[in-house]
């Protein structure tokens, strides 16, 4: 019988996107993570009698994903160790077409007769679904590429990296954090490794080896006289990399006003404490902002989750049709805008692009877990809306015949679905640095990191805040604020994008965990950009009492 770890971690996310969702998988010790996984060969033999089975039963396509599973997440809080968790999930899910009709069962008896059982269930439950199923599914064609592989570029694998190391890491931060004026500090770092075997009756074999790797905290600092709290997050983020990640490159750290550090490929968890501790404590002091009409000045890790809120899942083409209701809404940018070709989602200095390629980034994969290749396309183009994200049985609804390669399951014992891909701004094309940004704005609002937000259920009105926030007057940084979120509708906001920085200032956002579906599963996905400029954006002082 499978056993399931249970894990939560709280005091870290500041909203939904970032929080972890139930750990799954078999508790295993840490060196157990480093034994080696069913041979490719043997794989094979294992999918092929899926695909056979299948075939034999009536289905006119399979596909089988054989997963293995590996996490590893610590969590410290000021000098004490709190958990290490190591966990394993194996197992092969099988997706047939019978009747036109999808059906989809899973199994962790990895054998001959298990994987028959399986498969024998998922025709099943296709041929059942087949008697309710109005229209039958549309395939688009996909490439068969035969004996294929994939792996992560990766530098160091997190798991050959003693976990003493990694304790020793997270409670130097903690350290710095302390001896800085922190009050509080709890750290984690999540550790994640795919290994994953697709085949299908389209004649692809394709073994990849996925890594992920997010290393976070929240300090927390206090002023016991007027009794109230301010905390900072990290300014990491997570990143489809090895543990090169941690090594704290100079040469991937940007400087910001007022000595802020910003991280790009390389990320230095100690001096990100240290900073950390002492702008909490500025926070305490710092003026509360005055309500009204600002110019914002958006880091990228914070305008990553604007960007996932109000762009990536609103042109997610299951939202788009309704099919996603009953899980966080559905869309405003309906099929008649995308079909009108003239739809002005943003400013001409808008460009937005999905890329299931990018290295580094968490979505990157040779091949969905429908076997097609991934790729790159336009979302927004010139401001203009001009493409969704779909997958194999989607596309033929907006007129294509080609997969945007945006499949994901959660796991082996999941079934796979359209899922957000890495959805990016693009740098501004001429030269501008964050500097001259500044320089340009006479009222604004320099907001870094993110913070609580809500959105609608169309993905349309919204509000978000941050980590910090730094008045700009005349062009220059003057100080702290504090209270401060931004209310605006997607249309309204993109279309106020003034400016953007150029590719010196790209810098990726995001989610280890973000969530859609019913049951939810979750899903690893980035934001890149560079800093933005967002102008006469409405500002409320959160912190007012009536």
């Amino acid at each position: 019988m499978k056993r399931r770890s249970f894990v939560q971690y709280a005091g870290l996310g500041t909203g939904a996107l970032m929080m972890p969702s139930l750990l799954l998988g078999n508790n295993i010790p840490a060196e157990a993570l480093l034994a080696p996984g069913m041979d490719v060969a043997l794989k094979k033999k294992m999918a092929d009698v899926a695909l056979n089975t299948a075939k034999s039963l009536g289905a006119t396509y399979a596909d089988a994903r054989i997963g293995r599973y590996l996490n590893q997440y610590v969590f410290t809080r000021e000098d004490k160790v709190q958990n290490v968790v190591n966990t394993e999930s194996f197992g092969i899910g099988i997706r047939v077409i019978a009747n036109g009709t999808w059906g989809f069962a899973s199994t962790n008896a990895v054998t001959e007769d298990g994987i028959k059982k399986a498969t024998e269930q998922a025709v099943a439950i296709a041929k059942a679904n087949s008697k309710i199923q109005k229209e039958p599914v549309v395939l688009a064609p996909v490439e068969a590429y035969g004996e294929v592989s994939w792996k992560t570029p990766i530098q160091k694998d997190f798991k050959e990296v003693p976990i003493s190391d990694k304790v020793d890491l997270l409670l130097s931060a903690n350290a710095a954090a302390i001896e800085n004026g922190a009050n509080f500090v709890n750290s984690a770092l999540f550790m994640v490794n795919e290994q994953k075997y697709f085949a299908s009756t389209d004649g692809s074999y394709i073994d990849q080896d996925v890594h992920r790797i997010w290393p976070t905290f929240s300090v927390t600092a206090i002023d016991r006289a007027a009794g109230k709290f301010r905390t900072r997050e990290a300014m990491s983020a997570p990143m489809g990399m090895g543990y090169e990640y941690m090594d704290g490159l100079a040469s991937e750290k940007l400087e910001g006003p007022m000595g802020i550090k910003l991280y790009r490929n390389s990320y230095d968890i100690v001096e990100d404490a240290t900073m950390a501790a002492k702008q909490a404590k500025d926070k305490l002091t710092a003026k509360s902002v005055e309500a009204g009409k600002y110019d914002l000045v958006l880091e990228p890790n914070h305008l990553g989750l604007t960007i996932h809120e109000s762009v990536g899942h609103p042109l997610e083409l299951d939202r788009v049709l309704g099919y996603e209701a009953n899980y966080a809404g559905t869309s405003f940018a309906t099929m008649d805008k995308w079909e009108s070709k003239n739809f002005k989602y943003g400013s001409d200095a808008v460009n937005i692009v999905a890329d299931k390629t990018q290295v580094g980034s968490l979505g990157a994969v040779g091949y969905d877990d429908e076997g097609v290749k991934t790729k790159k396309w336009d979302l927004i183009r010139n401001g203009v809306l001009v493409n969704y994200e779909a997958i194999r049985d989607q596309v033929h609804m907006i007129g294509q015949n080609e997969s945007h390669g945006c499949c994901y399951a959660q796991s082996w014992e999941d079934v796979q679905f359209q899922r957000m891909p890495n959805v990016s701004l693009e740098p501004g094309k001429e030269k501008y640095s964050l500097q001259d940004m500044i320089k340009d704005v006479e009222k604004g609002i320099y907001i870094l990191g993110r913070g609580s937000y809500s959105i609608d259920q169309q993905r349309y009105n919204f509000q978000f805040g941050g980590t910090m926030f730094y008045e700009i007057k005349n062009g220059e940084v003057v100080g702290m604020l504090e209270d401060v979120a931004y209310q605006s509708n997607t249309q309204e906001f993109w279309n106020s994008c003034v400016k953007v920085c150029d590719k010196d200032d790209y810098r990726l956002f995001g989610s280890f965990f973000d969530g859609k579906g019913q049951p939810s599963q979750v899903s690893a996905v980035s934001h890149g950009s560079s800093t933005a400029r967002f102008n006469g954006i409405n500002v409320i002082n959160t912190g007012r009492t009536i």
